[in-house]
């Protein structure tokens, strides 16, 4: 995992206190080069003059926005990393259709910020890097990119993020985690997603029971009955899948 310590990072946020509490939170996990700005037209002047790696940004402010200030840098030929802090969740679908590093609902936890700092870092010098999620493991957070996942599955108040040879717990909702995969991810019933391009049989084992089967997961996972359509709606154009009943 990369050297926080060397990020440039600009917090725009027109609330003096929720810049403030970002300013000690990066101080808290090793972020040294750190810069606020209220507003988002401040924000632009100051990066014309001062590059930075990544952008930590609240969306509700006056003027422009921040899903607007991102909408702006991310047309810059070398984008800073976007990392949203907001109270609202209904903006995650569209913060990640712009990239975004991470989407973080105040109030910040540091935990939070260190797993979307950690993935902004790893992303910089190449924005279209393949995505990937941050995790723990063993007090240290690994970068795990999305090719290797397999499906992941809410339990409780964590969901467990299963690749071809590890699981790793997350602390994010499934709803949040499937905006982020967007197309990449199906969802085979509401505890559940897959990833796309791992699914290799679909089948029913009985009138009203069906079952998917995974590339290298041994075990098959049940499938809600109302998600059938969408998922063979989904996966028509998958010549490689197979459809057993």
């Amino acid at each position: 995992m990369g050297d926080l310590s060397r990020l440039r990072v600009l917090v725009v946020d027109d609330e003096t206190l929720a810049r403030e509490r970002l300013r000690q939170l990066l101080g808290d996990l090793g972020v040294t080069q750190v810069h606020c700005q209220a507003d988002s037209q401040t924000a632009l002047d100051w990066l014309a003059r001062h590059p930075v790696d990544v952008v930590l940004l609240d969306i509700g402010m006056p003027g422009r926005d921040g899903m607007a200030l991102a909408r702006h840098l991310r047309q810059q030929a070398l984008p800073p990393q976007l990392i949203f802090s907001t109270a609202h969740d209904h903006y995650a679908v569209e913060a990640f259709e712009l990239n975004a590093a991470d989407y973080l609902l105040k109030p910040v936890r540091s935990e939070r910020l260190a797993e979307g700092l950690h993935r902004a870092e790893a992303r910089c010098g190449n924005p279209d890097a393949p995505p990937c999620f941050v995790v723990r493991q063993r007090g240290r957070l690994l970068n795990v990119p999305f090719s290797e996942v397999r499906y992941l599955k809410a339990e409780l108040k964590y969901v467990t993020l299963v690749t071809r040879s590890a699981e790793y717990l997350l602390d994010e909702a499934l709803v949040a985690l499937e905006q982020r995969l967007g197309d990449a991810a199906l969802r085979i019933h509401r505890s559940c997603l897959v990833m796309r391009d791992t699914v290799q049989e679909l089948s029913q084992t009985a009138v009203d029971q069906w079952q998917i089967k995974l590339r290298d997961i041994d075990q098959p996972l049940p499938v809600s009955r109302r998600q059938i359509p969408a998922i063979k709606s989904a996966l028509a154009s998958r010549h490689a899948l197979r459809t057993i009943t």
